[in-house]
């Protein structure tokens, strides 16, 4: 039997279990691989771990022929990092090993049971995906568009980890504050924007264009969400200590996935789909949140 039609036998709930079972495989790789290297060596550890957890989801994917077996990576990758660094917290005052752990896993909670509630199960594969599928052979796209290189981005934003928990030993102060603040107001708004979306996409008529709540100030305001969190982590970074402020890279490399892949995808096949979308779009930023310009008459 094929794995969609394995996945057509057990329902959306044995789907759930062989989800669960691929991650637990993939996290306890991760776990070992990350203890084999060492807390003397926390971002040789962190990026291997991060890439052991990914090439066992690969090996996943193929047998349930599904590449979106690595859409709930992205949330539950960083939490096990952020736990598995925190083991190895000597330094870093308690206080920031707790806000970071509490920012980093209501981030996680909160993306990984948006991603539950929407998913349609196994049977079901991202659309960005499968057009990238026409641009070659099917296991090697997969293997290096789906899986390791977002392993490789959730890997650069995750370094801020290594100074906010195991390395940096400054006492912690007000920018621990401001990075608290900032990485629970990226939770608000991305549930925010995700909601909004949610009830638009009950509701709306063939062709609409969801323009209403955070969306008339950013196309996609959940993405400026995912970037404020990040940078939420650097912040911890910084607060940690100042020579980490190199991190930075983490979240630069996100805006650029964003700005360059992410965004021009979503915004051609909504053009393809919604009439209205390209005069949304004249008159709504495509990233940061701003009041939206005047719609033009021509």
């Amino acid at each position: 039997m094929s794995g969609r039609g394995l996945d057509h036998a057990l329902g959306r709930g044995g789907s759930f279990a062989v989800v669960a079972a691929a991650y637990a495989t993939a996290l306890l790789a991760a776990w070992i691989v990350a203890d084999a290297v060492g807390t003397d060596e926390p971002v040789q550890a962190l990026g291997l771990g991060y890439l052991a957890s990914a090439l066992v989801i690969y090996v996943w994917s193929l047998s349930v022929d599904n590449g979106s077996m690595f859409d709930a990576g992205w949330s539950v990758l960083p939490p096990a990092a952020a736990t598995w660094l925190a083991t190895a917290s000597e330094s870093a005052p308690d206080a920031r090993v707790v806000l970071v752990l509490v920012v980093v896993w209501a981030w996680a909670v909160r993306l990984t049971s948006n991603w539950a509630r929407d998913w349609p199960g196994r049977g079901h594969e991202d659309w960005r995906y499968l057009e990238l599928y026409q641009k070659g052979p099917k296991p090697l796209i997969s293997l290096g568009a789906v899986h390791l290189f977002p392993a490789f981005i959730v890997f650069l934003v995750s370094i801020s980890l290594v100074p906010a928990l195991v390395r940096g030993d400054a006492a912690i102060g007000v920018l621990d504050v401001v990075a608290t603040i900032v990485g629970l107001t990226a939770v608000v708004i991305e549930f925010v924007a995700d909601e909004q979306m949610r009830r638009f996409s009950r509701v709306k008529t063939p062709g609409a264009v969801m323009d209403r709540g955070l969306w008339q100030y950013s196309r996609p305001p959940n993405y400026f969400g995912e970037i404020l969190f990040w940078c939420s982590l650097w912040l911890f970074a910084l607060a940690a200590d100042p020579s980490w402020w190199w991190t930075v890279i983490g979240p630069g490399a996100m805006v650029v996935m964003f700005l360059a892949a992410s965004i021009p995808m979503l915004d051609d096949r909504s053009r393809a789909r919604r009439p209205a979308f390209e005069e949304y779009a004249a008159r709504t930023p495509a990233l940061v949140p701003w009041p939206r310009r005047a719609a033009t008459s021509e």
